[in-house]
This record gives C-alpha cells, structure tokens and sequence, in this order.
C-alpha cells in the first residue's frame, strides 16, 4: 500500500512562505498568547515548556508548533523557546489549513502519530503497572513521555 502522505514534498511546497529565525533563548512562541501561527521547524532545537514544566527537546526538520490552537481557535499552550538558532516556514494557521489539502493531511498525520504513540504509552503503562514493584516510578516515566508526544511526537 501506498503512504498516505510524502513528507518530504509536503516540506518542498512550504518554501515559498515566509521564514523566521529566532536566536538562542528567543521566544518562538509564549503560552497564552493567540498568534494564529502554524510553524514547520527546518533547523534548529527548541524546547516546550508548559506551566513551568520542560515537556520537551524538540531538534526534528518538520516539527509542528501552533497547530492546537490553530485548530482548536485557541491561545497557545505552552512557551516554545529556541535552544540554538531555530528557522521556521511561517504560515497564517487557519488559511493554509484551509486552502492546502497536503498541508492539513500533514497536520493531521502529525497528530495521529502524537495519538498512537499515547496509545502506545498507556498500553504499556498498564502492563508494567500490573508487574511493577515502584509503581510510582511507572506512571512519572508514563506520564514524562506522554506530555512528551501529546506537546511534538515523533517526526515524520
């Protein structure tokens, strides 16, 4: 069977929009605020942090940031601060969303990847809770990578 999507030429058809870099400890985007913007990272590290909570390292070309509150037409979630030097294609979130169909399957195969691997995280979480003899060890592991993935997931 067919992928359902090729990232890579996903990634070619964003070259025509706008780029930002942001510098090392620069504010890619703060929690709270509403910028309507969807960013695909290209280079770069950042880190997510969400009520003063490092959820994640995030050094992937193709990351997603600001599609949740794009999609769910609210204030972002978390602070996405650049680590080093961070480069962005830069899109208003609701019309491309819209208007590019490779775009939004993107999006959307991004979540379902973040999905199953919460998925994943929970059916493994419950079979080492079953065996575990430090359950509290279990569920802080479990709940580490599932802040994790629901915040970025894996690349695709």
């Amino acid at each position: 069977m067919a992928p359902l999507l090729n990232p890579s030429a996903v990634l070619g058809r964003l070259a025509s929009l706008p780029l930002e870099t942001y510098q090392q400890g620069e504010l890619v985007l703060r929690g709270g605020s509403a910028t309507g913007k969807l960013l695909i990272m290209t280079e770069g590290a950042v880190e997510v942090v969400r009520a003063g909570i490092r959820i994640d390292e995030i050094a992937e070309a193709g990351a997603v940031f600001g599609e949740l509150a794009v999609l769910l037409d609210q204030p972002h979630s978390a602070d996405v601060r650049a680590l080093r030097a961070s480069t962005f294609y830069v899109a208003d979130g609701r019309t491309i969303l819209r208007v590019d169909p490779a775009v939004a399957l993107y999006v959307a195969v991004v979540l379902a990847q973040r999905l199953e691997t919460v998925n994943r995280h929970l059916v493994e979480a419950r079979v080492r809770l079953a065996q575990a003899d430090q359950p509290h060890r279990v569920l802080r592991e479990t709940l580490d990578n599932i802040g994790r993935t629901l915040q970025h997931g894996p690349p695709l």
